[in-house]
C-alpha cells in the first residue's frame, strides 16, 4: 500500500497543514499577487507574508515587461496598485532590474533616521541541473 506522501508532486512534502496565505493558486489568476487587499501592519507580518508575494512579483517581472517597468519606477506603488500595502516605515529597493537575477530588498526605517535595517530580500536565480 502506497502512502499519500509518495503520490505528492510537491518538492518538499510537509505533514503539517499548509498555512493559509493571502496568495491565490488557481490558474485563472496566475498574474494576481494576492486574492484580496492585504495590509501588513508590522515587521513580523512583512517577514511572514511578503516573501511569498515578492516571489510572485519576481515571477511576473520575468514574463510581464509592463509590470517590470512599473515596479522598477515605483515598487511600493506597484504593490499597492495590486492590493499589497506595507507599513509606513517599510520601503523597497529593486536592485539589478535589467539583469537575469533581479533582487528585491525590503528595509525598515524608524522615524526620520538615516539608519535602515534589511527585513527581507528575494532574488530570482535560475539554476540548471544535470
Amino acid at each position: 500500500m502506497m502512502s499519500s506522501q509518495s503520490k505528492s508532486k510537491e518538492l518538499i512534502v510537509s505533514t503539517k497543514a499548509k498555512e493559509k496565505l493571502p496568495v491565490k493558486y488557481n490558474e485563472s489568476s496566475v498574474l494576481d499577487l494576492v486574492d484580496n487587499e492585504i495590509f501588513l501592519e508590522n515587521r513580523n507580518e512583512v517577514k511572514k507574508y511578503l516573501p511569498e508575494i515578492l516571489g510572485r512579483v519576481l515571477a511576473r517581472i520575468w514574463i510581464d515587461e509592463n509590470f517590470k517597468d512599473t515596479f522598477k519606477k515605483d515598487p511600493l506603488r506597484a504593490l499597492s496598485d495590486n492590493g499589497v500595502f506595507l507599513p509606513d516605515e517599510m520601503f523597497l529597493e529593486f536592485q539589478k532590474p535589467d539583469t537575469k537575477r533581479p533582487k528585491i530588498v525590503v528595509y525598515e526605517r524608524k522615524g526620520k533616521s538615516n539608519f535602515k535595517v534589511r527585513v527581507v530580500q528575494l532574488q530570482l536565480i535560475m539554476m540548471a541541473g544535470r
